[in-house]
């Protein structure tokens, strides 16, 4: 009689991190409970002397109270923290495994080139996967010729490279990684003069391929729409020269866009592959990667089935997600590129319930997202029309036993034509409870959350998968402007999900448990941090200038809790570093990109978010840009900061440095003199002062191109001044 078989997953829960979490949970706790018995007793008294003006005491407390809440909050990603491995060698044959369908998004050839976003899709043609149970979608928001002529080019080569890459067991799937990357294929395929030959055979054709992209990109802004008909073509060899069974089903999707439409921005782009692959492929698990973020290991969707395979999780899970990694971080990684602070919290969410959608690298379910568990089988069609539109046959694939329409030969009947066109209009979703809930999950421009949070709601669980080895790597932003636009779009969409009725801390608590509530609450709302950083970078400068107090003296025991509440996180913050295995440095990269973040990109999100709430201000996506600038690359190598930034960005961050600096200069005398009384107030200038010592460099220091602007120093200098000028209405009350 056989044995138990061996798990597919283990889950470890990491006892040390939960230990030391806690305890600095409930050590931190306790003086932060002593920071505010002081503020509150002073306040008290502050009231009934009138000894202290209150306007700027009052303003401080309020930054307190807003951090200790978003601290609160960020504790829930720490109180269980596990880590997930898998075991895809144990998995089944490949017979038993189930269809994926890949879906790969991409908008605007001048910022996303070609030969990128081609790598991408090749990489997830070449998986490690039965290539009659894979499909790849790639849809092209910008309905560009460019992109389709591309899309036909990538499917010459993957012709050749599809196959070369399974007979000699690649370890890269990507084409432009493996040619550029030393030998990666088993010792014995490298002596072997068959593979000498097909390996150059192959490096021909990828240069044959680069070069005709870079032909079809002349005029690449030029070809991009934003008015156009549905445009669907299936790949497939009109002299049948290739056997089709030994390649995955490769599809160009062009949506229709129209400018009376909204489109809603990628969310709207994943609906309509949605449905296009329902009739077409309809695989019952569904992969979503960034145009840039190419498969780096062929074997991650056996690593999803680890889970989709597992008897005891599987009818739980919604979907498994990757981590996003980069391929083009420097030593310094100056712009928190790499993501790691993220991903260092993120394994106390695979303690909870699972993470929320990053928006690319995840393979998800597509009876979680339609919602077809809790569809009655009495129920009738035009019922279903109602939530699912008006196409019987999309409404037909959401049955497990429908068949798909496209015949053998991929080139799709005049009555699946139709179909697609019907599928992929813009008008589809209107009136129907797709459109209205389930489309509208993918409403924000990071309409993942919005997913995740229902679909947790209704029961389902996730998984984060973090391999020793990148399963996806894609290009980070190398400069501090494109971070700046990335974070403020991010940050944006987030606070539109906060100011709904999606909001966690409302939606949630009766939905799931409080601490899962508080981890999607955190996400959602940490723009508010933009509330302390400026309240605390601008009132206790000023008061130090005008030798108003605004923390105990040093001789004060209450000293020694403020003292803690400030030194605790700073040292939380480098036990998180080492335990990970970061660089020392990645302490103070990660402390100015919060910095940076809270002064710039969550003030201006949370600013936007409120206005479209009221109605004067419309949703936009800014695309960041995939081109690389050889200066800005050079100054990011050598870990210099690029402050060829928008003004708008970078004048707010810049007129706080120059206010800290200012107050601290003139306030030595008075620090001097009452040292007891102000250490507080001048260390937290000071601080600052020294943490970003880059804005120094940059407003005065440095002459390169690099440097920040004279025109936005002038203008920063100007700010500062009438604030300070300004500060003297803090005495009034």
């Amino acid at each position: 009689m056989d044995g138990p078989s061996l798990p597919l997953n283990v889950r470890r829960l990491l006892t040390t991190n939960l230990l030391v979490n806690r305890l600095h949970m409930f050590v931190n706790g306790i003086a932060i409970l002593a920071l505010f018995h002081y503020r509150v007793s002073t306040l008290v008294r502050a009231f009934k002397t009138r000894e202290t003006p209150l306007l700027p005491y009052l303003i401080v407390l309020v930054s307190e109270i807003v951090l200790t809440f978003l601290w609160v909050l960020h504790q829930a990603y720490k109180w269980r923290p596990v880590k997930l491995e898998v075991y895809p060698e144990r998995l089944p044959g490949d017979e038993t495994l189930p269809p994926v369908d890949v879906f790969v998004c991409t908008a605007d050839p001048s910022k996303e080139p070609s030969l990128g976003v081609m790598n991408t899709v090749i990489s997830a043609m070449a998986l490690d996967y039965p290539p009659d149970k894979l499909a790849v979608y790639l849809q092209d928001d910008g309905g560009s010729y460019v992109t389709l002529n591309a899309v036909r080019e990538a499917w010459k080569f993957a012709r050749f490279w599809v196959p070369f890459r399974r007979k000699y067991e690649l370890k890269f799937p990507c084409p432009v990684a493996y040619l550029s990357a030393e030998e990666s294929v088993d010792e014995k395929f490298i002596g072997s003069s068959g593979f000498a030959a097909e390996k150059k055979i192959i490096e021909k054709r990828y240069a044959e391929f680069q070069e005709a992209l870079e032909k079809n990109s002349v005029n690449a802004s030029a070809s991009v729409s934003r008015d156009h008909p549905p445009v669907i073509e299936v790949m497939t060899d009109e002299n049948g020269d290739s056997n089709l069974k030994e390649l995955p089903l490769l599809v160009y999707v062009a949506r229709e866009k129209r400018p009376a439409h909204p489109h809603h921005f990628k969310g709207g782009a994943l609906n309509v592959l949605l449905r296009v692959s329902a009739v077409i492929s309809n695989a019952p698990y569904f992969m979503v990667l960034d145009c840039d973020m190419y498969c780096n290991d062929p074997s991650s969707v056996r690593q999803t089935m680890c889970f989709y395979l597992d008897p005891k999780v599987s009818p739980q899970i919604a979907w498994v997600q990757f981590p996003q990694k980069f391929r083009n971080l420097s030593e310094h990684d100056i712009y928190g590129g790499s993501l790691h602070h993220l991903y260092r919290i993120r394994q106390g969410l695979d303690g909870l319930r699972g993470p929320q959608i990053y928006g690319c690298n995840f393979v998800m379910t597509r009876e979680a997202i339609y919602g077809t568990d809790k569809i009655q089988k009495e129920i009738d069609l035009n019922q279903l029309k109602k939530s699912f539109g008006s196409s019987n046959e999309f409404i037909k694939s959401i049955y497990k036993n429908y068949k798909p329409l496209l015949p053998e030969d991929r080139n799709p009947s005049a009555a699946l034509e139709k179909e697609l066109q019907l599928l992929a209009s813009c008008t589809y979703d209107n009136g129907t409870q797709w459109g209205e809930e389930v489309g509208y999950r993918y409403f924000s421009v990071v309409e993942d959350c919005i997913t995740s949070l229902i679909l947790h709601c209704k029961g389902w669980i996730s998984v984060f998968l973090n391999p020793a080895r990148p399963c996806f790597l894609g290009a980070s932003p190398t400069n501090l402007n494109d971070m700046l636009v990335q974070q403020t779009r991010w940050s944006f969409g987030l606070m539109q999900i906060g100011l709904s009725r999606f909001n966690p801390l409302i939606y949630g608590p009766l939905r799931m448990s409080i601490l899962y509530s508080m981890c999607y609450a955190y996400i959602i709302l940490e723009s508010l941090y933009t509330v302390p950083f400026y309240g605390l970078a601008t009132i206790p400068p000023i008061c130090l200038l005008y030798g108003i107090s605004l923390y105990p003296k040093v001789s004060d025991p209450y000293f020694i809790a403020f003292a803690f509440v400030f030194l605790s996180p700073r040292l939380k913050h480098v036990q998180e570093v080492v335990s990970f295995g970061d660089p020392f440095w990645t302490l103070l990269y990660e402390l100015r990109d919060w910095m940076m973040k809270s002064g710039s990109c969550y003030f201006f999100a949370l600013m936007n978010a409120f206005l479209q709430k009221l109605g004067l201000h419309e949703a936009n996506f800014s695309l960041t840009s995939k081109v690389v600038d050889d200066e800005q690359a050079r100054r990011y190598e050598q870990g210099i900061y690029d402050f060829q930034v928008s003004p708008l960005l970078l004048a707010p961050l810049c007129s706080l440095y120059i206010l800290n600096l200012v107050t601290l200069i003139l306030g030595i005398p008075r620090i001097f003199h009452k040292a007891d009384q102000f250490f507080g107030q001048a260390f937290l200038s000071f601080f600052g002062v020294i943490v970003n010592y880059h804005f120094l460099e940059g407003m005065f220091l440095r002459k390169d191109n690099g440097r920040i602007a004279p025109s936005v120093t002038l203008l920063s200098v100007a700010i500062s001044a009438i604030i300070l000028c300004c500060g003297s209405l803090l005495l009034i009350y």
